[in-house]
């Protein structure tokens, strides 16, 4: 009989917090010079690199870049014992967001892409100086409706 592992045997499940830090200030810092030098192509870069880890982190070009630059900028791991779903989720979202700013600002519509881009490094700055994640929150919103929905 094929059984799963029981929960005393699951490992928990761990977040960096010293990566998810370096991940938001390099959207602040890349967001910014995109939105300040109207560089649609590096807001698109970014939202892409963001949407590749929000599913598949262990292929995150944003890990690869914090496994890179964090020891060189002397980050060292800070794990938890957390689930880091919620902040996939988030850099989904963020990347979705990123992409919309890059395709309006490619279609001429430079204003909206500037606000959008400009709210991805209010809401990073947000994460970053008051551990205010929005895009968790709407992680644990969708988790709650979609329990109250399939538990009907």
């Amino acid at each position: 009989m094929i059984t799963s592992p029981s929960s005393a045997l699951r490992q928990p499940a761990r977040t960096d917090l010293s990566a998810l830090r370096f991940n938001q200030l390099a959207v602040v810092s890349v967001t910014l010079l995109a939105v300040i030098l109207t560089l649609p192509w590096l807001t698109l870069a970014l939202g892409l690199a963001m949407l590749v880890g929000a599913p598949a982190p262990e292929v995150s070009p944003m890990r690869a870049a914090y496994r890179v630059l964090g020891p060189v900028l002397g980050l060292k791991p800070e794990v938890v014992e957390e689930d880091p779903r919620a902040h996939h989720f988030a850099q989904g979202v963020g990347g979705v967001f990123l992409l919309a700013s890059a395709l309006a600002t490619f279609t001429g519509l430079s204003v909206l892409g500037a606000l959008l881009g400009v709210l991805v490094i209010a809401l990073a700055v947000l994460n970053l100086s008051k551990k205010i994640c929005v895009g968790c929150l709407m992680y644990f919103q969708y988790r709650r409706a979609r329990y109250v929905i399939l538990k009907r």
